[in-house]
């Protein structure tokens, strides 16, 4: 009876057997490498508006793929697919339905909604990490406007704008309610979150802490969004819109500041003059919150560094940082009382106070 190896029960790559480990596999390098294909069909599901057309219902396939006008051909595929990601589910007569996970975050309709982010993922950032062997190469961003002008240009294009305001919105929605339930709001009367976007940090400060009075900074272009999100959430009488450009103008002030994904986008010398305004313009007592998804010590955290490379692809010279980087900036800004504050959403806070005198 013949011995099998270990070898004789795999498939090979071009031939090739790793020299150091007669039962390696390639599976794990293959998911690597084929990832792209899932992260794909979420996109086009979310580009579909799939799971809001779905919404709370069933559906077969025939008559699923006509109301979201595609074609018979891949249809059966593109669900089953969704199905084998665990984002639809599909009963023993083949009708299809959402997931409570794509229910409460997919349909457009729920509070819980984070598709805007993926909507910029699928129009934006899927084509610019397309190009990042070339920015590795070059040092040199591949995201055009923002890249090469800032904010302003890319604001100027209001398709642009409201695309990446939605995605702001998604992308800061689970560190926002996070944030909301675990930070001493008690101790403060008002915040002011710096770079605000849409306004989700503050509607969700502000929805949980009746007694606080927020604002929103962000440039002029901005505060239409800003209004028409606050106003939909029925806190447009407690939040307000300041407009300005925190590279140039001086910070409002309150109690409490958030600088939520803000620092990354720029070099050291910008960060810390971020850091320095923060300070100059808080009240004694008051406090600066600063979260991003920051790389841990050990630089293990893969999402820290896909965002890291995200800088390396979307501006001229931020990068992702750790939360010691973050904590000793903060202290020489003159910050005490330092704090790390885990989000959700693979976010980590770091908090530092302005000493009462």
């Amino acid at each position: 009876m013949r011995k099998f190896r270990c070898n004789d029960l795999m498939p090979s790559i071009a031939g090739v057997m790793p020299a150091n480990s007669e039962c390696a596999r390639p599976d794990r390098i293959l998911d690597i490498g084929f990832a792209f294909r899932k992260s794909k069909v979420l996109l086009s599901a979310v580009e579909l508006d799939l799971f809001t057309a779905l919404g709370s219902g069933m559906a077969e396939c025939d008559e699923f793929a006509g109301r979201l006008e595609i074609h018979p051909r891949g249809a059966r595929d593109f669900f089953d697919a969704l199905v084998s990601l665990q984002l639809l589910q599909r009963d023993v007569s083949g009708r299809y339905r959402n997931t409570p996970d794509g229910a409460r975050y997919l349909d457009r309709r729920s509070p819980d909604y984070i598709g805007g982010l993926f909507e910029h993922l699928n129009g934006r950032m899927y084509g610019i990490w397309s190009r990042l062997g070339q920015a590795l190469r070059s040092g040199l961003p591949q995201s055009g406007a923002l890249g090469n002008s800032g904010y302003d240009a890319l604001y100027a294009n209001k398709t642009a704008l409201g695309q990446f305001l939605r995605a702001m919105t998604g992308g800061s929605l689970l560190p926002a309610r996070a944030l909301a339930g675990n930070f001493a709001w008690h101790e403060h009367t008002d915040f002011i979150d710096i770079g605000t976007a849409q306004g989700c940090v503050p509607v969700e400060i502000g929805r949980v802490h009746p007694h606080l009075t927020g604002s929103g900074f962000d440039l002029p272009a901005v505060g239409t969004a800003f209004a028409a999100y606050v106003n939909e959430h029925g806190l447009g009488a407690r939040l307000k819109f300041h407009p300005g450009d925190f590279l140039k103008d001086e910070l409002p002030s309150a109690g409490v500041l958030i600088m939520g994904r803000i620092l990354h986008n720029w070099n050291i010398e910008t960060k810390r003059l971020l850091l320095d305004k923060a300070y100059s313009t808080l009240p004694p007592g008051g406090a600066l919150i600063v979260y991003d998804p920051m790389i841990d010590d050990l630089r293990s955290n893969s999402h820290a560094l896909f965002a890291g490379l995200t800088m390396l692809l979307e501006t001229s010279n931020g990068f992702e940082y750790t939360p010691t980087e973050c904590r000793t900036w903060m202290e020489e800004a003159g910050f005490g009382g330092m704090q790390l504050l885990p989000l959700d959403g693979g976010h980590m806070a770091v908090i530092g106070y302005k000493q009462r005198f």
